[in-house]
């Protein structure tokens, strides 16, 4: 992948929000999470799959729950999609890479997209040694 830009379908995007803004409005407020799917070489998410956040803080942290996350990837793979990547909300910061968000990425060339209940959001592909901000056309 060599594009420095990401499509985002409005129904997927608005779906993510919903979550992140679900995830706010818990006491105390939470992090989500969830699977970005649709054609990875194209760098194109049409759909978004929510997965648990088993995190132990999740008030600060995600964690995808491990056996949702492989039946989400299989079923997306099995429909002839692809994982795009994997995204997560900031219910009280800015939708920029923590140093968690750095410590914890794993999937060399995968996207990994920021949302804040407010609405803002930000992508990254991950390099393997750093995040790498994508532009985001909403579609």
């Amino acid at each position: 992948m060599t594009s420095s830009r990401l499509s985002l379908a409005s129904d997927a995007r608005d779906s993510m929000l919903s979550h992140a803004r679900e995830g706010a409005a818990r006491d105390p407020p939470a992090e989500v999470c969830g699977v970005l799917a649709g054609d990875r070489d194209a760098r194109t998410v049409t759909a978004v799959h929510p997965v648990s956040n088993v995190a132990d803080e999740p008030r600060v942290a995600y964690e995808l729950d491990p056996e949702e996350t492989v039946s989400i990837l299989e079923a997306v793979e099995s429909s002839g999609g692809d994982a795009v990547g994997f995204y997560h909300s900031h219910p009280e910061s800015d939708p920029v890479p923590s140093a968690t968000d750095r410590a914890q990425a794993s999937w060399p060339g995968y996207v990994y997209l920021i949302c804040s209940p407010d609405g803002r959001l930000t992508a990254h592909e991950w390099t393997g040694d750093e995040f790498r901000e994508l532009a985001v056309a909403v579609e």
